[in-house]
C-alpha cells in the first residue's frame, strides 16, 4: 500500500513543516556562512559585553583614538576571558565531555551580538553629542564611528595576537615551565627593568625641568622671584616656577616661588621662601595665599590672576616645588613630599605672620589643585584647626575621599574625573555633592563606571575651564573673608 493511501484521499504525503522548515533553514545558513568560520557563542557573548562596558557613558567627549584603543583593548581582554573559561571547563570535565551548541546557534548570537552593538553605537553618538554640546564642541559624524570601527579591528587583532602567542609558548612550555618563566619575569621585572625604567623616567622628567624656555623672560622686577634683586636663582625655579614668575612681571602683586634646585631639603627651601616674601615685601600685603603646586610644581595661572582679581593686587602668592615629576606618578609613589611640603612651607609663613603685630598681619590663606588640594589638605587635623589657622581654604578638583572638605571651599567639576576616581568607585557611587554640574552626568554602574572614569583621566585636561579637570580664574575670586 503506498503512503498515499495511508494519507488518505485528498492528503499529501506526511512532512511536517514545523520540522522540515528549521531544517531547510539550518542547510541555507550553513551553505550561505561556513559556520565553523564563525566565533564560538561563548566568545561573541564576552567580546560583545566587553564592548558594551567600553561604550557606557563617559564623563567627558571621547577621541576616536581613545574609543579604537580603550573598545579594542577591552575586546580582547573578553576574548581571552572566554577562551581562559573554555580551558578550564576542559581541564575539569575532560571525562565528561562537553557537547557545543548547534552551529546554527553561533550564527544567531552573532546577528543578536551585532545588533545590540549597533544600538549602543547609536546610544553613544548621542551621548557624546550632548557632553560636546555642553561644552561648546561641534558634534561628531559617521566618519568617526567608521574610524573607531577600523581602529577597533585593528586593536582587537594586535592584543588577541599578542594573547595566542604566549598561549602558545605557554602550551609548548607546559604548566611547569609557563610558572618558572612567569615567576622569572615577574622577578626581572621588579629588579631589573623595572628601576631602570624608572631611573629613564626620572632623568627625562629631570631634565625637562631643569631646561630654560629662551621664550621665558627673566623677571626684572623686585616682587618676583628668580629676578635680579632675588637671593633665588632663575634656573633653580624648575620649568613651572619659571612660568609661575614670568607669567605675573606685569602684575602689581608678588610671586614668590622656590624650586627644589634653589635649596637642599624641604626645610631649607620653606626658610628660603619666607625670606624671599619678606625681601619682597610679602609680608606688608593685605593677603597671603600659600600655593601648592600640582606634582609637576605647576601653579593653575588662571588660579594667581583669581587672586591678583580677587584682592586687587594687594596680595603675596608664594608655592614651592615638591616633585618634578607628573601628579599621577607622585600621588601613587610619593604624596607624602606633597604633605611634607605644603606643612613645612606654611609652618614657616604662619610662624612669620605670628610675629608681627596683630593689627599689621596679613590674612592667611591656602590653595591648592589636584595633588596639591591634597597637600593642603594635610596641613589641618580637623576643620577646627582649620578655621583657626587661615582665613579660607581652597581646594580645586580635589581627587576623591583625599581631602579635607569641611571649613574648606571647594571646587569641582561633575566632568572632572579626578573628582570622581577612586577604587570605592567599583562598587558605590561617587559623592558629587559639592560639584558643579557642568555637563550631562552618567548613571553610575558598578565596575564600568570605574573603568569609563580611569579612560577619561588620559583626556581630563584637553577641555576649557569649567570642564575636566580644568577650573577658571573663580578659584581666585572664590575665596572667603577673614570671620
Amino acid at each position: 500500500m503506498t503512503t498515499a493511501a495511508l494519507s488518505g484521499p485528498g492528503r499529501s504525503p506526511a512532512h511536517p513543516r514545523s520540522r522540515t522548515a528549521p531544517n531547510t533553514l539550518r542547510r541555507t545558513l550553513t551553505t550561505t556562512i561556513p559556520i565553523s568560520a564563525l566565533p564560538r557563542a561563548s566568545s561573541t557573548i564576552a567580546v560583545t559585553t566587553a564592548t558594551l562596558a567600553s561604550l557606557a557613558p563617559s564623563l567627558l567627549p571621547r577621541s576616536t583614538l581613545t574609543q579604537a584603543l580603550f573598545t579594542g583593548f577591552l575586546a580582547a581582554v573578553g576574548f581571552g576571558i572566554a577562551v581562559l573559561v573554555r580551558l578550564l571547563r576542559q581541564l575539569v570535565t575532560r571525562s565528561h565531555p562537553h557537547h557545543p551548541p548547534r552551529d546554527s546557534v553561533r550564527l544567531l548570537v552573532l546577528i543578536g551580538a551585532m545588533i545590540v552593538v549597533t544600538w549602543a553605537i547609536v546610544l553613544a553618538d548621542h551621548w557624546q553629542d550632548s557632553l560636546r554640546a555642553a561644552m561648546g564642541m561641534p558634534g561628531i559624524g559617521p566618519d568617526h564611528w567608521i574610524q573607531a570601527i577600523i581602529g577597533v579591528a585593528l586593536t582587537f587583532l594586535l592584543f588577541a595576537g599578542i594573547g595566542s602567542v604566549v598561549a602558545a609558548v605557554a602550551r609548548r612550555l607546559g604548566w611547569i615551565g609557563s610558572a618558572t618563566t612567569a615567576v622569572v619575569l615577574a622577578t626581572g621585572l621588579q629588579l631589573v627593568a623595572g628601576p631602570a625604567l624608572w631611573g629613564m623616567m626620572s632623568r627625562s622628567y629631570s631634565d625637562s625641568n631643569a631646561l630654560v624656555d629662551v621664550s621665558l623672560h627673566r623677571p626684572v622686577s623686585a616682587e618676583s622671584s628668580g629676578g635680579p634683586e632675588s637671593a633665588i636663582s632663575w634656573e633653580s625655579l624648575g620649568r613651572q616656577g619659571r612660568r609661575f614668575v614670568a607669567a605675573g612681571e606685569q602684575s602689581a602683586a608678588i610671586r614668590t616661588y622656590v624650586g627644589m634646585d634653589s635649596a637642599p631639603d624641604v626645610e631649607s627651601r620653606a626658610a628660603l621662601a619666607v625670606s624671599e616674601l619678606e625681601r619682597a615685601g610679602g609680608f606688608a600685603r593685605s593677603a597671603i595665599v600659600v600655593t601648592v603646586p600640582t606634582g609637576s610644581g605647576w601653579i593653575d595661572e588662571n588660579a594667581a590672576e583669581g587672586f591678583e582679581e580677587r584682592f586687587a593686587d594687594d596680595v603675596a602668592i608664594v608655592g614651592m616645588q615638591y616633585s618634578y615629576l607628573p601628579s599621577w606618578i607622585t600621588f601613587v609613589f610619593g604624596r607624602s613630599a606633597a604633605d611634607d611640603s605644603a606643612t613645612a612651607l606654611f609652618d614657616a609663613v604662619a610662624e612669620r605672620i605670628a610675629d608681627l603685630p596683630e593689627i599689621l598681619r596679613p590674612a592667611l590663606y591656602v590653595y591648592g589643585q589636584s595633588l596639591g588640594s591634597v597637600g593642603g589638605s594635610a596641613i589641618f587635623t580637623d576643620a577646627d584647626q582649620l578655621r583657626e589657622r587661615v582665613c579660607g581654604a581652597l581646594w580645586s578638583g580635589p581627587p576623591a575621599g583625599s581631602v579635607l572638605t569641611d571649613g574648606a571651599t571647594v571646587l569641582a567639576n561633575t566632568s572632572d574625573p579626578v573628582v570622581w576616581w577612586s577604587p570605592d568607585l567599583i562598587l558605590h557611587r561617587p559623592d558629587l555633592s559639592l560639584a558643579v554640574r557642568d555637563a550631562p552626568v552618567p548613571q553610575w554602574i558598578p565596575g564600568i563606571t570605574f573603568l569609563q572614569t580611569s579612560v577619561d583621566l588620559v583626556s581630563a585636561l584637553n577641555f576649557a575651564s569649567g570642564h575636566g579637570h580644568r577650573y577658571g580664574s573663580e578659584q581666585g575670586t572664590a575665596l572667603p573673608d577673614c570671620p
